[in-house]
């Protein structure tokens, strides 16, 4: 094989290499949570889960459940209207604001753990179709984010800068609800096939140059 041989090789091997990084970012170890972990968890959430009006027990049995898998977080969220003081800084800011000051921190927390939102977005209309269920409380917002594991959603949550900016959510949020569910099926492409295509990209790329002007 001649230098260009070579050049052209490297090339497609480093784009490989850097897509099997990614997928082992992005993908983990997929290891269920261990009950002492679990244990772990729940004790240092003290009465935070109860203050929010939460319930610990559906938690465990989730995190219990756990398959060591990837998951979404379907969110939906109304804001408070008007303005919000904080009674322990005094700081005053408007109900979306407070908001975003902590969506900000938990999506850089939720990015550096493989996670990431897949889509957010406001309401623009009330109930079209509700069959059985309590009246709109009126949402603002919806969100679905993506965990790569059950793990990582306590990792975060157990995270100071997490715990740090969590009382921003609380002054923002009126009312919210959020479930766990994972995808049967889709029609979009993840970071997974976009990740491989664009390197694959940057490696044809590579590839014709080496060809060019070596």
């Amino acid at each position: 094989m001649d230098d260009r041989g070579l050049w052209i090789a490297g090339t497609w091997g480093a784009a490989l290499l850097l897509w099997l990084g990614f997928r082992l970012f992005y993908d983990g170890l997929r290891r269920p949570m261990r009950p002492h972990e679990i244990e772990t968890f729940l004790a240092g959430l003290g009465e935070r889960m109860d203050a929010t009006g939460n319930d610990t027990a559906r938690l465990r049995a989730f995190l219990e459940a756990d398959d060591g898998r990837e998951f979404v977080m379907l969110n939906l969220v109304k804001t408070r209207p008007g303005v919000i003081t904080d009674p322990e800084s005094g700081e005053t800011l408007g109900g979306a604001e407070w908001l975003r000051r902590y969506s900000r921190t938990f999506v850089r927390g939720l990015i550096r753990r493989g996670g990431h939102p897949v889509l957010v977005g406001r309401k623009v209309g009330g109930y079209i179709d509700a069959w059985n269920s309590s009246a709109d409380p009126g949402w603002t917002l919806f969100g679905t984010m993506r965990y790569r594991s059950r793990r990582d959603l306590v990792r975060l949550a157990g995270d100071p800068a997490f715990r740090a900016v969590h009382p921003a959510k609380l002054l923002g949020t009126e009312a919210t609800f959020s479930f766990p569910a994972q995808r049967i099926f889709g029609f979009h492409a993840g970071p997974r096939t976009t990740a491989g295509l664009a390197l694959a990209l940057l490696a044809a790329l590579g590839h014709i140059a080496i060809l060019t002007w070596g």
